[in-house]
This record gives C-alpha cells, structure tokens and sequence, in this order.
C-alpha cells in the first residue's frame, strides 16, 4: 500500500552547518542521523512527523563514488555547486507487493537491504527498489523496518508530538520538481504506483501519494524544486534555501495570509 512521501534528499557540504541554518531561519531542528558505511555517506535528519528532510553529506569521496546514493550526491555538489535536491523516497509497506505489480517498464532495481548506523550503535534497517541513476524526477521505494531503531510504536508516537523550535509541530505537505516533461514523468509515477494525476495549473502536473502531494513544473525561473512544509500554528512564511531546493514553511492553512519573506539561501 501507497503511504506517501517517506523522505526528501538534500545533498550539502557541511550538514551541520546546513542544519544549524535551517533551524536559525525556519525553526525546524534537525536530530539523530548518522552514517551510511557502505555508501560513504553521513547525514542528519529533520523530522515531520514520519516524513523527514535528509541532508546527506559525504565522509568517504572514493567511496561514495562507487555508491548508488554517494554518484548523485557528489554529482550536486560538483562544479561549484552548493547542492539542493537529489531525489526522494515513497514510503510503502509492502515493497514486495508494490514490485509485484510495477510494470516491466519500471525498471526498478531491488529489493535490497539498506541500514545507517546511529551515533548511539542502533542501527536504523529498511528495504528499497531504486531506478539505475536516482535524480529529482526518480525517487525510490522504501519499507522501513518496524523492528529496528526509529520505526517501533512508541519511536513513532514520539516523533507525532515533536515541538520544533518554531513552537510548534510540523508536517511535510509536497514537493515540486522542475522537469522539461511534468506529464511524462508525473505518468511515469503513475504506471508504477496507480496514483492519480491531474492537472495543477499551467504546465503543471500534481499527483497524489498518500497526504502528500507532488507536483511536476516545466522549467521557470526560481528555485529547482520546493519543499513545502505546514506548521500546526499561524505564523507567517518562512522561505529559505538549500541549493537550488527551495524550503517553504508556512502556517495551518487558511489562517496564515502573509507573502513569503526570503532570507536568502543556505550555506552548503
């Protein structure tokens, strides 16, 4: 079954420093983390309920050169790149029936066991199907193991009532991909999950994955993609950077009316 968006990956220099950004400008705090061993590399999280913002950095050059994660995210920060957005993950808790019924021409790879080792030992496990080159218009599926650190009841539970320093709780609500082809790629998705998909404006494509949604934008000026995130209070939108991904964190809807207040992008 279809849960939804399960994480957004963004590739940064400095994860630490990125994450002590997007907490002085956003108020969202990142926790926990910790290191890929086999792909060469590390990251920090930032939690919305189940979903979470990944900034993935990387500890071992060679080694994540060799990695099916490590070549996009050297890949962004190459060329005097400041990173932004990789790819991003659709949480399913049946990975072995989602594959069943994915077309042949689906070309995901998998399942394959994936871990990340925490800086307390805990080790977080998942399973995951992955197109042969990850990028912002593929994604990959993910099962979490609900018997490893992380994923348990009570972990989940306490992750539901997390107050982020804004004061508040927070949920991812959408991503927005900049594509040449929104009605190609939003099909792609389509004929792999039988997710529904409609049209969202001009040159505009917006599919539904669980509550999330997901819109594919032919190209514009502006940021590469967005990353829309609903604080459980009023306040007034904060907009901030990483990369080329713009982060937009905005009030309960409908009770918020301020237009966003740029404040420039983060270092990465």
């Amino acid at each position: 079954m279809l849960l939804g968006i399960d994480h957004v990956v963004l590739a940064c220099s400095d994860v630490d420093a990125t994450a002590a950004t997007l907490e002085s400008r956003l108020g969202l705090a990142a926790t926990g983390g910790g290191r890929h061993d086999a792909l060469g590399t590390l990251n920090r999280l930032v939690w919305l309920g189940d979903a979470y913002l990944e900034l993935v950095g990387v500890f071992d050059a060679d080694l994540a050169s060799r990695s099916w994660l490590g070549r996009p995210v050297l890949a962004a920060l190459a060329g005097g790149h400041d990173g932004g957005l990789v790819t991003w993950a659709i949480a399913v808790d049946d990975l072995d029936e989602t594959l069943r019924w994915a077309p042949p021409d689906a070309e995901l790879r998998g399942p394959d066991d994936g871990e990340r080792r925490r800086p307390d030992g805990r080790l977080v496990r998942w399973r995951f199907a992955r197109p042969d080159e990850l990028s912002p218009t593929a994604p990959f599926l993910i099962e979490h193991d609900r018997r490893a650190a992380e994923w348990s009841p009570a972990e989940r539970a306490a992750r539901g009532q997390q107050q982020h320093p804004l004061g508040a709780r927070a949920r991812l609500a959408g991503l927005e991909v900049e594509t040449a082809s929104p009605a190609v790629e939003a099909g792609r998705l389509r004929s792999v999950l039988a997710a529904s998909v409609e049209p969202a404006g001009r040159a505009v494509v917006r599919i539904r994955l669980g509550a999330h949604e997901v819109r594919f934008a032919a190209s514009r000026p502006g940021p590469a993609a967005v990353v829309d995130v609903i604080a459980d209070v009023p306040l007034r939108t904060r907009v901030t950077r990483v990369g080329d991904c713009e982060i937009r964190l905005q009030g309960r809807p409908g009770e918020v009316g301020a237009p966003p207040q740029p404040d420039g992008a983060v270092g990465v």
